[in-house]
């Protein structure tokens, strides 16, 4: 990561990036301390490119020989945290050739704009690399400001965050041959070990047949012989403070890889299945999160892990399984997984963690990004008050949702004729119809339940602002913004809608 650090004076050897407000590039110029001469050739500059401020556009102006040999003038537009994390990540690709970077903020800088400026220029220069590859000159980055503790606050913020979706974005672009679930546990084991408060177990399939999670282990069925690193396993990361009133679960889908099963995919579908544990990734680093910034509520993050793969012993359309704690479900499509190994886990937290909120994450439909595209997330909740207060956290993050209906009218359509359930039909609302299955799995949680459908926003095809091309570790920020603001009123349940 990126070396950010606050330092008053000049300091000016290399390129110094100047914010420029939305309408008002003449406030620039009173950031930069130049000569006359120096200050009207900026003036032309900044009028010659009709530099509006808008948030995240940059003009370069060179100056061979001279100190700063670079000027970068970024745009804030109207100075919220989200201009503020644009210009970050702006700066981090424009001055990626630069060994180092100056960034020129006025006096009454807040906070909350150290946090967005620094988050993306962490996340902006994100780059994913599998072995040893040659490092971005950029190293350190230098905020002219006399910073406050809110200041170093908020830097050590972004700075929590930030790691955790680095790590939600290094596990979702692992390629699925090295990314089992047995190596993912590891990396959960890894990253957990010596942080004080935080634990995990690890349930193997023995385990989870003696248990009952036979939704679980049917998905992981097909996955081969070796055991031993393909059988599926459920992993559970604990946070628990001491003095923590609240409890909040959150579980994430963790298919490591889906080809599909009997019910394959096309080979433009299997294409980036790599990243179907998107879910899982954001959980884990939420959480992660919440320790480093020790937040004082209890969170327990539920990963499922399987591999939905092709074998002798994979599950077909007509199988019947029985879920942790009882609920059956006929399998009509095998392609329609994800829903299985959650209903386990949301029945497991319902019977065993007796959470107060239960949030799950999953990159579970194709018709979420029909219905939404490529940049937001369905929400669905039957609170107001939780769908409100995620959906604000959402905003605030620089995460997209928008909340869909729980509509009662098609509950019918996931009865089954020899099971409680179904888990597929052909009627289309395959967004919403997953999440009414789900819905199924919350007990007396249904009214404190709210449920993610992230599939294309945890994947970017190309970088834009703070998303680089790959993972995108969505969920992270979105999930530790709520849980910093919200309060006990907050994870309230309130009445079923109507």
């Amino acid at each position: 990561m990126l070396d950010i650090r606050f330092a008053t004076g000049r300091g000016a050897s290399g390129a110094v990036a100047v914010v420029v407000p939305s309408g008002a590039p003449s406030a620039a110029l009173d950031l930069l301390k130049l000569g006359p001469a120096d200050l009207a050739e900026c003036a032309a500059f900044l009028e010659d490119v009709e530099h509006s401020g808008s948030a995240g556009t940059v003009h370069s102006l060179p100056r061979p020989g001279r100190r700063p040999s670079r000027l970068l003038f970024v745009g804030i537009g109207d100075g919220d945290e989200a201009g503020w994390r644009a210009a970050g990540a702006a700066l981090a690709r424009s001055a990626r050739s630069e060994t180092s970077l100056r960034v020129a903020v006025p006096p009454e800088t807040p906070p909350e704009a150290v946090r967005g400026v620094a988050e993306g220029l962490w996340l902006a220069s994100y780059r994913f690399r599998l072995g040893e590859d040659e490092p971005d000159p950029l190293r350190r980055v230098t905020v002219s400001l006399t910073a406050t503790g809110e200041h170093a606050e908020a830097l050590e913020q972004a700075r929590a965050v930030v790691t955790a979706t680095i790590l939600a974005r290094d596990l979702t672009n692992m390629p699925s041959d090295r990314k089992t679930p047995a190596w993912f546990a590891r990396q959960v084991v890894k990253a957990a070990t010596g942080v004080p408060g935080l634990t995990v177990e690890v349930r193997e399939p023995a385990y989870l047949a003696a248990q009952g999670f036979n939704a679980i282990l049917a998905v992981g069925r097909g996955a081969g012989a070796d055991r031993a690193e393909r059988g599926p396993r459920l992993v559970e990361l604990s946070w628990r403070p001491r003095g923590a009133r609240r409890h909040v679960v959150l579980i994430g889908k963790g298919i490591t890889f889906d080809t599909g099963g009997i019910c394959i995919k096309p080979v433009s579908g299997m294409k980036l299945m790599r990243k179907d544990m998107g879910g899982a990734a954001a959980v884990v680093g939420a959480t992660l999160a919440a320790a480093a910034l020790r937040l004082p509520v209890r969170i327990t993050a539920l990963a499922p892990l399987a591999e939905n793969a092709l074998g002798a012993d994979a599950m077909r359309p007509g199988d019947v399984v029985t879920h942790y704690g009882g609920i059956t479900s006929e399998i009509l499509n095998t392609d329609a997984e994800g829903r299985l190994v959650l209903g386990d886990a949301m029945a497991y937290a319902v019977r065993r963690l007796r959470p107060d909120v239960l949030v799950d994450l999953a990159t579970l439909t194709g018709a979420q990004g029909v219905a939404l595209g490529k940049r937001t997330a369905a929400l669905y909740s039957h609170s107001d008050t939780l769908a409100g207060a995620l959906a604000e956290a959402a905003a605030t993050a620089g995460e997209s949702v928008w909340r869909m209906p729980l509509s009662e009218d098609y509950a019918q359509e996931i009865d089954g004729e020899l099971t409680d359930l179904i888990n597929s039909t052909d009627i289309g609302a395959g967004s919403l119809l997953a999440a009414l299955y789900l819905r199924e799995f919350t007990g007396p949680l249904r009214a404190s339940w709210a449920h993610f459908d992230m599939s294309s926003p945890a994947w970017s095809d190309s970088n834009d602002g703070e998303l680089t091309k790959g993972a995108t570790g969505w969920g992270v920020r979105t999930l530790i913004r709520w849980l910093e603001t919200t309060t006990a009123e907050t994870a309230a349940a309130v009445p079923v809608q109507a």
